[in-house]
């Protein structure tokens, strides 16, 4: 009894174990974990904040990402607001025109394109945990003494709770990429598992700054193509309107007597790349512009009293038509049930009775009928017996014209009369010869 009672306790335990676990797998198909996050957001999590910002929207829309990378190549000599201003006629969302700025940045974008969807699926997932990630990975780098102010840019640390850490261009209209390994300036990688990429740009020279901290490469000069700014505490994105109105002149344009507009993800850009989870993709699946044609197309009713409705109004407008050409289905309608309806189709019946009996018998046919049906029953008779005339020629003549299957069917009717005439012994050798 004790060793049942026993096995019983150690079954419980493990079946106790085991939901939680199995708990966390399930929310883990839907979520990315903590190590991939760090290891997603450490190559760009050091980024000036207006650049930062940028590229969590831009990372929303991949296939746009790939056609301004490509883009970049093409044209190698354009960076800056010019380059944004060069690309203002394409169809991709403002915040991927943006980055046309950065020609270093759309390159190690293009090397990494699972890399720039994963981001903006985690984004759009969960932006403030993103944003959490991203500033525990400052932190990390500050306690190595590696986030000081230089010439490049400028370190802000809010005293709040929690603690929030800015990163600006020390002139703001010029703005530096840094350049560093992540596995070393956050300090010892803490993920063995998930260790990040870094990505150094084409040209750039190896020095100690970026071997035990961080580089710059050459400066971008920009004013307005920067219009976005991470709202550290409530997890998204905040727009300068006025600077985005700068850049996106002819459309896309924002509310002007607004100073500042929160984004919002447009899912009509994404084209056709699918969202991750679950949740994005109830939430914006939806809003693609023609998905409830695309519904009714594929006979899907969202709503059918709506339906319904549509379709008895439609009714209603054809009997108004036809009352108004003095025609009245529903009044006809009436008028044939009941004892009405039967007086009605036994007087129909009778006149066709009549029609049919007196045709028979010639009593009311007129003369051109009369004619009409003599005419009828000559060819009838002169029909038949032309018929009747080529049946029988076609029976007596039938195979001449196939020479050899007429001498097939004579040599075959010779061979079975002489087998017969021979006896049962030959008869019987045939039969064993076609075996």
């Amino acid at each position: 009894m004790k060793k049942y009672c026993l096995n019983l306790f150690v079954l419980c335990l493990s079946v106790l174990c085991i939901l939680p676990m199995q708990a966390f797998s399930s929310d883990s198909k839907s979520t990315f974990s903590q190590a991939e996050l760090d290891q997603m957001l450490a190559p760009i999590a050091l980024y000036p904040d207006s650049l930062l910002s940028q590229i969590f929207m831009a990372s929303t829309y991949p296939a746009d990402v790939s056609d301004a990378v490509k883009w970049s190549k093409d044209n190698p000599e354009q960076d800056g607001d010019k380059a944004v201003t060069a690309v203002q006629a394409k169809s991709w969302d403002p915040s991927v025109m943006s980055l046309a700025a950065f020609p270093q940045v759309l390159e190690m974008m293009g090397k990494e394109s699972d890399w720039v969807q994963n981001l903006g699926d985690a984004f759009l997932e969960e932006p403030d945990k993103v944003m959490d990630t991203v500033q525990s990975l400052r932190k990390k780098a500050k306690d190595e003494g590696n986030l000081e102010n230089t010439k490049e840019q400028t370190i802000v640390i809010e005293q709040t709770s929690p603690e929030i850490i800015v990163i600006e261009p020390a002139d703001p209209a010029v703005v530096y990429v840094p350049v560093y390994n992540p596995t070393v300036v956050y300090g010892t990688w803490w993920w063995p598992s998930y260790r990040p990429y870094y990505y150094y740009p084409p040209g750039y020279r190896y020095g100690s700054a970026v071997v035990a901290g961080i580089g710059f490469g050459v400066g971008v000069a920009i004013t307005n193509s920067l219009w976005g700014r991470p709202n550290w505490r409530h997890g998204d994105v905040d727009i300068n309107v006025n600077r985005y109105n700068n850049v996106n002149v002819n459309k896309n344009r924002l509310d002007a007597s607004k100073k500042s507009a929160n984004w919002n993800h447009n899912s009509n850009n994404r084209r056709g790349v699918p969202y991750r989870d679950k949740a994005s993709q109830k939430k914006y699946s939806n809003k693609v512009a023609g998905a409830d044609k695309r519904r009714d197309y594929r006979g899907r009713d969202n709503n059918r009293d709506i339906g319904n409705k549509t379709r008895d109004a439609e009714r209603k407008r054809a009997q108004s038509a036809l009352k108004k050409r003095g025609e009245d289905p529903a009044a006809a309608r009436k008028q044939l049930s009941g004892a009405g309806g039967d007086k009605v189709r036994n007087q129909v019946s009778k006149v066709d009775r009549e029609r049919g009996s007196n045709f028979n018998s010639g009593g009311l046919r007129s003369n051109s009928q009369t004619k009409d049906r003599a005419k009828y029953n000559d060819f009838s008779r002169s029909h038949s017996k032309a018929s009747s005339q080529n049946r029988s020629r076609n029976n007596s003549l039938s195979g001449i014209s196939h020479q050899s299957r007429t001498s097939n069917n004579y040599s075959r009717g010779s061979r079975s009369r002489s087998s017969f005439s021979g006896g049962g012994s030959r008869a019987r050798g045939g039969g064993r010869g076609r075996r």
